[in-house]
């Protein structure tokens, strides 16, 4: 696929955009071609179209820059699209530009930290209208499998044995534009979302494929967690642990549950970018620190760290008692 037609594809079916309306495409330097496809993209569907390029810093960028500042104080666009690169230290950056950006709730987001060229020629974003419609019909009917869940039990051959609440967290997903709350998705899409109770969260987390910001491991990473909080971490691969360990050390929130998901997207590939990976057919992943844009969601971190699980086996516990087995070794059951 040609990726201004991935571009436009996405702009139309999952921030439903309008003839007439405005986009501004924030994107870093070395992102560039990336950001003249989703120019492209927006033209051809008739948006306004403004494309501002960031020079790539010698080190982290933790505050957003002056240059962005000054783009939200005027008229805000109708849509905004963040082609930034993903790496960990840099999470903090873009959780402070989504504030502004989606501030009032007057704009639509596409978030996508980390997106590579590939990504729209023959990966998660290369999707077609229609394989956009099927994921999102997917979607509703898992969605609908999960609408009156109380509790969640996870477990996977790697060790995983977790369980949390989620009363009075609805499930939701980043195919669709949730038009009540106006926030943002990431894009590529693909995942069916939910905050667990802060709290909740109990037991054992062993993450067997990748760690966003951090990407692919050779060796597992085990977690355990009580009250919803990180209390142990265990690696053999020492860069890895003081990595997760300094992400979790952000704040005093950034080690509390933040996030459960189902990857949905049939063309995500295990790749080095975890933007895509997390959307993989058959894996779930848990996150922890911020989830305030989540419907429900009350972990304000600076922060926000993914963790990705193959093959895991879901049952869920409806309001009246009643047990579903959603995925089996990675296999869905509806």
């Amino acid at each position: 696929m040609l990726a201004w037609e991935a571009a436009r594809n996405a702009l139309k079916c999952v921030l439903e955009a309008v003839q007439g309306e405005s986009i501004t495409i924030i994107c870093d330097l070395e992102r560039e071609e990336i950001g003249k496809a989703f120019g492209e993209g927006a033209l051809a569907l008739g948006l306004w179209t403004r494309i501002i390029c960031l020079e790539t810093p010698k080190k982290f960028r933790r505050e957003v820059p002056e240059k962005l500042t000054e783009v939200f104080t005027g008229q805000k666009s109708d849509m905004y699209i963040n082609l930034l690169r993903g790496i960990r230290e840099e999470t903090p950056f873009r959780i402070k530009l989504i504030h502004l950006e989606t501030r009032g709730k007057r704009s639509r987001l596409g978030h996508c930290p980390g997106v590579t060229l590939d990504m729209l020629t023959e990966g998660a974003l290369a999707l077609s209208a229609e394989e956009h419609m099927r994921m999102q019909i997917f979607a509703r009917k898992l969605i609908h499998r999960l609408g009156q869940t109380i509790k969640v039990d996870v477990s996977s051959p790697s060790g995983t044995n977790l369980s949390f609440n989620t009363v009075g967290r609805p499930f939701f997903t980043d195919t669709l534009l949730d038009w009540n709350n106006l926030t943002w998705m990431n894009l590529p899409t693909g995942e069916v979302i939910v905050a667990p109770v802060e709290d909740s969260l109990e037991g054992r987390l062993v993450c067997d494929m990748a760690i966003g910001g951090i990407g692919p491991i050779e060796n597992p990473v085990e977690l355990k967690v009580k009250n919803g909080v990180v209390k142990e971490i265990y690696s053999t691969d020492k860069s890895v642990l003081i990595q997760l360990e300094k992400t979790l050390a952000t704040d005093e929130w950034a080690n509390i549950a933040g996030e459960f998901a189902f990857g949905i997207n049939p063309k995500a590939r295990f790749i080095e970018e975890f933007l895509e990976s997390e959307k993989i057919v058959g894996t779930i992943h848990f996150a922890f620190g911020n989830n305030v844009h989540m419907p429900s969601g009350k972990n304000p971190s600076k922060n926000h760290i993914d963790l990705l699980i193959s093959k895991p086996s879901v049952k869920i516990t409806g309001s009246k008692g009643e047990q579903i087995t959603i995925m089996k070794s990675g296999k869905f059951q509806i």
